[in-house]
């Protein structure tokens, strides 16, 4: 067979190692494929910057159009990222009858069926292993060897940013605005974090995969997203005395005819593999009716670990031309007229544990003025660690609750309330809490 012929639109740091991989392992492709894949164009605005791998020449371009009008290349990786022109290069490839490769998650979480459509008209494959955990092969898992379960759930710690940033939190005690910046000047941390810190970057992965686990489309707008930039040291400690560990968790289930999404700190037991996933790594954790509850982990960013997944996906699709398969999977892994409109459980409906941390006056009431709000609410309480003061009877010292499970609504109304009263010194901060992760 003759070789595979690849594009590439946008040569940053991700596309560089793509290249640097198809070089250096060109022989062990060669081995598993029965061709080679050629890098034979790379469109980009910059194409005098040094990336630190060789390039043949004439192989570089400042115009798209270069990749789309070449009838030899029949896969196109989009490493632009983003939405625009993101969106209207993958349309314009698959109008040209070509294969995609993308690590793009706010795309596809977004664009995604916009794409997806126009993929089935054109028989072409979309492919988006890099998307979600990096060089971890968690899509390509559920799409081909546990295909055959049923998932109840997904869980996920993933973004490198918030676990480097939550795990030195939990080990040294430090603050979030000290570990960020150090993070930043790691590389670990963007300059402007916004995506990463406030959960966007984890919500777009969580779209895809919940896509992919239940068959349905995930609105994005409709998972609901909160970030780690609140979390104190405090927070980190009272878990810890509790038996559990924060982490930003993107959780996924499917239950009685709908689903859940949503993406916020979690407490998590100690004894579970999730708590123990530390640094930048990442972990996904799946419940399948038959397989039972499988995790993957490794990490989840980076240029080798996601060329790694990038290269992957080429391999896939350069097999299937080879056997001459055609259009061989559909994106979700679903055939396309069998995925259904599944509705998202409003956050307000949403059954969890919570620990409750308020700031109060130290004086007589203050306990029985917070336990009654909550039981106006049917919010009964597990446990509580209250500090005294040692020296300023003045100062404001911590309640922090534990309740039984109770419904979000009915949460946020009771500490609504609370928060009104007199003796609460400042808005009350409350993290839920995940014991069974299956």
């Amino acid at each position: 067979m003759k070789d595979i012929q690849v594009g590439l639109i946008g040569f940053g740091n991700i596309g560089a190692g793509v290249v640097k991989l198809l070089r250096e392992n060109a022989a062990v492709i060669r081995a598993k494929v029965g061709a080679g894949i050629i890098m034979k164009r790379i469109a980009d605005l910059d194409i005098t910057s040094d990336r630190g791998v060789v390039v043949d020449a004439g192989v570089l371009t400042t115009s798209v159009d270069d990749i789309f009008n070449d009838p030899d290349i029949s896969i196109v990786i989009e490493l632009v990222g983003g939405y625009e022109p993101a969106k209207s290069f993958v349309l314009k490839a698959i109008e040209k009858g070509k294969h995609i490769v993308t690590a793009n998650k706010a795309l596809l979480a977004l664009h995604g069926s916009d794409i997806y459509a126009a993929a089935v008209r054109k028989g072409v494959e979309v492919q988006f292993e890099a998307a979600v955990g990096g060089g971890i092969p968690v899509l390509t898992a559920i799409k081909g060897n546990l295909a055959a379960n049923h998932f109840s759930s997904v869980f996920g710690i993933m973004n490198g940013t918030c676990n480097y940033i939550l795990t030195r939190m939990t080990q040294e005690g430090a603050d979030f605005a000290d570990v960020l910046r150090a993070a930043q000047e790691l590389g670990y941390a963007e300059p402007d974090p916004t995506f990463d810190v406030e959960g966007v970057d984890t919500a777009h992965k969580l779209a895809i995969l919940a896509s992919l686990c239940f068959g349905t489309r995930i609105d994005f707008k409709k998972i609901h997203t909160e970030g780690i930039s609140n979390i104190s040291g405090l927070d980190v400690k009272y878990a810890a005395q509790f038996g559990y560990r924060i982490k930003l968790l993107a959780i996924g289930k499917h239950v009685d005819g709908k689903i859940e999404a949503r993406v916020h700190p979690t407490m998590i037991p100690l004894d579970s593999p999730l708590a123990d996933i530390n640094g930048v790594f990442n972990a996904i954790r799946l419940t399948g009716d038959f397989v039972g509850p499988v995790m993957f982990s490794g990490r989840g960013a980076g240029q080798n670990p996601t060329a790694s997944a990038i290269v992957g996906d080429l391999i896939g699709l350069s097999r299937s031309m080879k056997a001459g398969a055609g259009r061989r999977m559909s994106p979700l892994g679903f055939l396309d007229d069998t995925i259904v409109t599944i509705p998202v459980k409003p956050m307000a409906d949403i059954i969890s544990k919570y620990m409750l941390r308020f700031s109060v006056l130290d004086k007589p009431g203050v306990l029985g003025g917070i336990a009654g709000a909550l039981g106006t609410y049917g919010i009964s309480i597990e446990s509580m660690v209250q500090t005294s003061h040692e020296v300023d009877d003045s100062a404001p010292v911590p309640i922090v609750i534990m309740t039984h499970k109770a419904r979000e609504g009915s949460i946020q109304k009771a500490l609504s309330e609370i928060d009104q009263l007199d003796i609460i010194c400042e808005k009350t901060s409350f993290i839920r809490i995940e014991d069974n992760l299956e």
